[in-house]
């Protein structure tokens, strides 16, 4: 992988990520890398989730894609949030 797919995916996972945490309600108690991780776990999991079911392939935006990846990254935030919460 290049330096611009690194940057690219850090870029996309904070975005994913922070839309994830805006989803949510109330305040999370984890941090700016663990939602930057987050995201970009939601990202490829929900790029690869949309490839499977065959919604990536639109001629726009792919709005189904980003939605699945925002969810999943809610997913993950409240799920990284409650493991953190209980420490």
């Amino acid at each position: 992988m290049e330096i611009s797919g690194v940057i690219s995916a850090i870029v996309i996972g904070l975005i994913i990520g922070l839309l994830g945490r805006l989803v949510l309600p109330g305040r999370q108690h984890i941090g700016v890398l663990w939602t930057i991780a987050v995201g970009i776990v939601a990202a490829l999991i929900g790029s690869a989730i949309a490839e499977g079911l065959d919604l990536n392939d639109t001629d726009g935006v792919d709005w189904i894609e980003w939605l699945i990846q925002i969810a999943l990254a809610a997913a993950g935030v409240a799920a990284v949030d409650r493991a953190k919460v209980r420490r």
